[in-house]
């Protein structure tokens, strides 16, 4: 199981994370989501500790907690959700258009 941690500031790097999350127990890995465009951290995380006991004292320790000027979000991981794709799972990107421009005649 992972822990998901969130509002985090835009500042904070993977050994940052490892060493408050080293207080509550043993840290597997650590996994600091960056923009695609920018390359800085989107302002969450993913934890994964040694044991379920680790995990759930983390949480209960850091969740509300203050760090870097951020109040924590922490909790643990939902399973990523099957966004589906354009065969029955709905295609959620919108856009729309398509047709033609009255205008340009």
């Amino acid at each position: 199981m992972s822990i998901y941690v969130g509002n985090l500031s835009y500042e904070v790097t993977q050994e940052d994370l490892t060493s408050v999350f080293a207080e509550h127990g043993s840290v597997k890995r650590v996994q600091l989501p960056t923009d695609r465009e920018t390359g800085r951290p989107r302002g969450f995380a993913f934890v994964e500790m040694g044991t379920e006991a680790e995990e759930t004292a983390a949480i209960e320790a850091l969740d509300g907690a203050e760090w870097m000027g951020r109040d924590l979000k922490v909790n643990k991981a939902k399973p990523k959700e099957d966004r589906g794709g354009s065969f029955g799972g709905g295609d959620r990107r919108g856009g729309g258009g398509g047709g033609y421009n009255r205008g340009r005649y």
